[in-house]
């Protein structure tokens, strides 16, 4: 039953999300293509920069679509023809949309990935950006100091009496918080609270969490001093950020394919948490700082 009315309550958010981004790009007299991006900051400077290489590189115009929603509605957006493109994580469409159980191979994931995408949904999965960003399991500083924890097998003898903060997606996916707990036998003092992403490590610096589910190329987290617990086990499988695109789109405007692919490989995930500090640390505008990275690659 709990099952059931979480898949009630999804679909309902889905409706009004898409809902409420249900708009059309040649109505609303916009660009040729429409990038979207998930709601938090890494994806904000993703679909800069697949906007930004775009219009750069072709004539084209794009229109861009920040924030649009988690995975699930950019997903069902680019599945309706409401947007043209978003950038992806492998592991995340393996897990999350294909349901498939996690693979700890990167090369693999991404194959299965493409053909899964290309078969079933007519979409297009580009080659990855280059860098890996996959879930990480945080703990304050001192804590780890305090109790000599470097992995997630020694955390799991202490969150029994902690407070764990989770966003609702790696709640609710199978390679989320049900998964790990399982494999790590975790268990904390009461049902980990379901956070907005953009407040957990406020939550965790203030001492309301103990523990929180972030991603590994967050700014933050060497900026307040955090540390990322080792997955010993290798529970999460490798989440490659790759751009998705319509092959609809593609097959419309050719110039776009070679386009895209001269990001291939261009970000590591140094850089990746250097942009992300940028625009989360130094609050500096994001289209500077896109323009600025793409130069000094000679993009």
């Amino acid at each position: 039953m709990k099952r059931l009315l979480s898949l009630c309550l999804l679909s309902f958010v889905l409706a009004i999300a898409l809902a409420s981004c249900n708009f059309n790009a040649n109505t609303l007299g916009a660009g040729d293509i429409v990038v979207a991006s998930k709601d938090f900051t890494e994806q904000d400077i993703l679909g800069e920069m697949l906007a930004q290489q775009i219009e750069d590189s072709t004539h084209l115009t794009v229109t861009r679509r920040p924030r649009l929603g988690g995975t699930f509605v950019c997903h069902s957006a680019i599945l309706a023809g409401q947007i043209d493109a978003y950038i992806e994580y492998t592991g995340t469409a393996f897990t999350g949309i294909l349901e498939q159980k996690p693979i700890d191979d990167p090369q693999v994931v991404h194959q299965k990935v493409k053909q899964a995408y290309a078969e079933q949904f007519k979409l297009e999965v580009m080659p990855s950006l280059g860098f890996e960003n996959t879930f990480a399991m945080i703990i304050r500083g001192e804590d780890a100091k305090r109790y000599n924890i470097q992995t997630l097998s020694e955390a799991t003898k202490y969150t029994p009496q902690w407070r764990g903060g989770f966003g609702y997606e790696f709640l609710e996916r199978e390679d989320g918080f049900p998964g790990l707990a399982k494999t790590y036998g975790m268990s904390f003092a009461r049902p980990p609270q379901i956070m907005d992403l953009g407040l957990i490590y406020r939550a965790l610096i203030q001492k309301q969490v103990d523990m929180v589910a972030g991603n590994s190329t967050d700014g933050q987290i060497a900026r307040l001093g955090l540390v990322v617990l080792d997955d010993d086990k290798q529970y999460f499988p490798p989440y490659e950020a790759a751009p998705i695109v319509r092959k609809e789109t593609l097959e419309k405007y050719p110039q776009l394919k070679a386009a895209i692919n001269q990001l291939s490989g261009k970000i590591t995930a140094d850089e990746m948490r250097q942009l992300n500090n940028l625009v989360e640390g130094e609050l500096q505008d994001i289209k500077v700082v896109v323009q600025e990275f793409r130069k000094s690659k000679g993009l």
